[in-house]
């Protein structure tokens, strides 16, 4: 590394932690009565001598000098990497299938409600996976499918007394059919002009769930939402309730899967990478694009129905903007178009914060730096999808 390098990464890490000072006093220095410095200085001493100390180490392993340490490290990484690539597949998804069915077993329960909610994102995740990752679509209005899936839930078990069972196939082609509705005035349309018009159905969707009182109480909700019953057997434990998303997120898990290296899944590729020409091989996108919504929605029914169960209590807040941009967050963190991707970008985005509630005034602040940092090393995802073939720019 040349000394003109090594100045401007020194320049580029002060330039760093001023803004990081400038963001952090506002945070921890402005109280209602005075202005305080000291915890302001504390934490950002702790950050500086990090940062200095990660550029100090970045720069002595550029130069070379930690090369005999590297080297074995390197070797033994490379033979975990070929292990991994010899195991059967099945070995190893049995594995994991075997760690997640004992998992309520050795835990408590806020373990048990943090599992739950990454499972519930899993399926929300490879849903919108299907329209962002495969088909390319922007969808940020995606979490109206989500709510449609809960309301659905609520009001037939409230109002008709259908089991959960039976509601949870009729919440999903409820969904899909209101993807449907969204996606057929809007497909026609790409890129940003796409993604304006189905936030604004997103909010439409919200707002009829928040005024339509007649049927879904309006803000108010739906209270006492009845819990999942099987053979006389009531699921009320997080634990048994767990094993039902668990169960739901193998199937989303599958069929996913399944569409993905189907004739369709290849299809919803070719429009990504170029819908004209996709077209003129006789690919009809129209009518694709839409099942890409209609498969997407589908899934979000599926977690909207038990998310209902599951809280025994459905309102308009729990389907803003906000969740739509998470789910998106994680998808795209994670990898556009990767399976394991996107269960590690909800990993990264529901579970790794829960680990640090300790720090609950400074988590969010890491947690952004922490994605930012992340969209600039690795900005094609954690474990970005494989492309099939090979482009002759890239062998370039």
């Amino acid at each position: 590394m040349t000394i003109r390098e090594s100045k401007r990464l020194w320049l580029a890490c002060g330039v760093g932690l001023g803004w990081f000072l400038l963001l952090l006093w506002p945070l921890l220095g402005i109280k209602p009565d005075t202005l305080e410095f000291a915890a302001t200085f504390k934490v950002f001493g702790y950050v500086a001598v990090a940062a200095v100390f990660i550029m100090f180490f970045y720069q002595v392993k550029e130069a070379g000098y930690l090369d005999a340490v590297g080297r074995p490290a390197k070797q033994a990484t490379n033979a975990l990497g070929r292990a991994y690539d010899k195991a059967p597949t099945w070995l190893l998804l049995g594995i994991v299938l075997a760690a997640a069915i004992v998992y309520p077993l050795v835990t408590g329960r806020y373990a048990h409600d943090v599992a739950i909610s990454v499972l519930i994102y899993v399926c929300l995740g490879l849903g919108l996976n299907i329209v962002i990752g495969l088909a390319g679509l922007l969808d940020l209005g995606y979490i109206a499918f989500y709510g449609v899936g809960a309301y659905t839930y609520a009001i037939l078990s409230i109002n008709y007394g259908l089991s959960f069972w039976l509601c949870l196939p009729i919440a999903a082609v409820i969904a899909a059919i209101a993807g449907c509705i969204i996606g057929y005035p809007t497909l026609r349309m790409r890129g940003d002009y796409l993604a304006i018009v189905t936030l604004g159905f997103g909010e439409i969707v919200r707002l009829i769930l928040n005024n339509w009182m007649s049927l879904t109480n309006g803000p108010n909700g739906i209270l006492s939402i009845p819990r999942p019953e099987l053979f006389g057997y009531e699921f009320r434990s997080l634990s048994s309730m767990y094993y039902i998303i668990l169960g739901l997120a193998v199937v989303t898990i599958l069929a996913v899967y399944r569409l993905n290296y189907s004739r369709i899944g290849r299809a919803w590729e070719a429009i990504r990478e170029d819908e004209t020409a996709a077209e003129l091989m006789g690919v009809n996108t129209f009518l694709l694009k839409l099942l890409a919504y209609a498969m997407g929605a589908t899934f979000a029914g599926f977690a909207g129905a038990f998310f209902a169960a599951r809280m025994k209590f459905v309102g308009p807040e729990s389907f803003t903007f906000l969740e739509s941009a998470m789910v998106l967050a994680m998808v795209i963190l994670g990898g556009m178009g990767s399976i394991p991707g996107v269960i590690l970008g909800v990993l990264a985005l529901v579970a790794l914060p829960e680990l640090f509630r300790e720090f609950e005034l400074y988590r969010m602040l890491v947690f952004g730096g922490a994605m930012t940092l992340m969209m600039l090393v690795r900005p094609a995802g954690i474990w970005p999808a494989k492309r099939v073939g090979r482009r002759s720019e890239e062998a370039d």
